[in-house]
């Protein structure tokens, strides 16, 4: 687990410090209170599904940009079909398939 990254995610702006992702050595600066080792690894799974799929996102966007948004115009313009632009979209979806949710 990476508590820091938990911490980050699920507490926003809360004030804290950690020492080689011990939480022995977390120490709570917040107001709110501290959250428990349990309740960190319980959030866990769900921050590296975040993770997972924010990645996919941008692998997306950067492989939309390199093929199927030039098609599109390409489409658009009578130069391409549309049967093209959308098989140029679907690949991009198959090569960058978005994790199983938790």
């Amino acid at each position: 687990m990476d508590i820091a990254m938990v911490l980050t995610r699920k507490y926003p702006g809360a004030l804290w410090s950690c020492v080689n992702e011990d939480y022995a050595q977390l120490d709570w600066q917040d107001e709110t209170p501290k959250p428990s080792k349990k309740q960190l690894e319980a959030l866990w799974p769900e921050v590296q599904y975040e993770v997972a799929y924010e990645q996919v996102e941008q692998a997306r966007a950067n492989a939309y940009r390199e093929t199927s948004d030039a098609l599109f115009f390409e489409y658009q313009r009578g130069d391409a079909t549309e049967a093209e632009w959308l098989a140029a979209v679907q690949a991009v979806k198959d090569a960058h398939p978005y994790p199983e949710q938790v």
